[in-house]
């Protein structure tokens, strides 16, 4: 009698709404990833230039409408110009960075994983890191000459530092429980390397190589106008003299495509790699 008298109830005070309402768990996730998310911005900040240059809101003489730009950008192409200067920068860009990659990692390595490499190494480059890499450059042109070898030097310091902080920063926080366990398990140097300090220095492996991608282009655009006779620096230096700023803008925006697609590259690479990692991004 009892249960037939408090089901009656639940239903009537259903059927006057005084239930309390169930509260909804609130999430606080971003939600689901929007495919292209990161061309979003760059393509609002483009609509909104030919709007502008449409509207005669600009100087086209300081900055000329993007389909402008788009037909200089055709015929530097056409004439050889731009085709050249484009694979001369990504030579040089190429090469510091695969030397900056090496040497970042591999000093990491040893100051990481060795107190006597962490004394040698760890406070040099330290030091390295407090002189700005571009301040370098009269001196690597006193030791290297004027040619290519001191531009992609340069690059190279660009890129290891970063590569080098982010990577000896993630092993020296890696648990010191793992390396007990390691050593209860009785693994080997190399081993232990593979299982444990590998996975463990990726996540900042990766920062530092996001990174270094970006400083290599940074520092291009500036040694590229130090006495060179091809590359988009050179091509943007003498455009200055020219008063072009239509080529300038080519080259600028050939710069900030090639730093958005190595590092949309270099996070797709991480995503894959660490997929066993979840995230906020993933």
């Amino acid at each position: 009698m009892s249960a037939v008298t408090t089901t009656t109830t639940a239903v009537a005070a259903a059927e006057a709404g005084e239930l309390p309402q169930v509260r909804r768990r609130r999430r606080l996730s971003p939600g689901r990833r929007l495919p292209a998310a990161r061309l979003i911005g760059p393509l609002a900040v483009l609509a909104l230039w030919a709007a502008a240059s449409a509207a005669g809101a600009l100087d086209t003489g300081a900055i000329p409408a993007p389909w402008t730009v788009l037909r200089t950008a055709g015929h530097l192409w056409a004439d050889g110009t731009l085709s050249t200067d484009v694979l001369t920068s990504l030579t040089r860009a190429g090469y510091g960075f695969a030397i900056g990659l090496t040497a970042g990692v591999l000093l990491a390595l040893a100051s990481g994983l060795s107190r006597t490499g962490e004394a040698l190494i760890d406070g040099t480059v330290q030091l390295n890191r407090a002189i700005p890499p571009l301040g370098l450059i009269p001196l690597f042109i006193l030791w290297l000459g004027i040619g290519e070898t001191f531009k992609i030097a340069i690059i190279a310091i660009v890129v290891y530092i970063p590569i080098y902080l982010n990577t000896h920063a993630a092993l020296s926080g890696i648990d010191g429980r793992y390396v007990e366990l390691a050593e209860v398990q009785g693994l080997s140097r190399l081993a232990f390397v593979r299982k444990v300090v590998v996975p463990g220095a990726l996540p900042g492996f990766f920062v530092g190589l996001r990174l270094g991608v970006t400083g290599s282009w940074l520092g291009l655009v500036v040694l590229e106008q130090i006495n060179a006779t091809n590359g988009l620096g050179y091509l943007m230096f003498q455009a200055q003299n020219y008063g072009q700023s239509d080529v300038i803008l080519v080259g600028l925006l050939i710069y900030g495509v090639f730093g958005l697609v190595s590092d949309s590259v270099v996070r797709l690479i991480e995503r894959r790699v660490l997929s066993w990692r979840r995230t906020l991004s993933n």
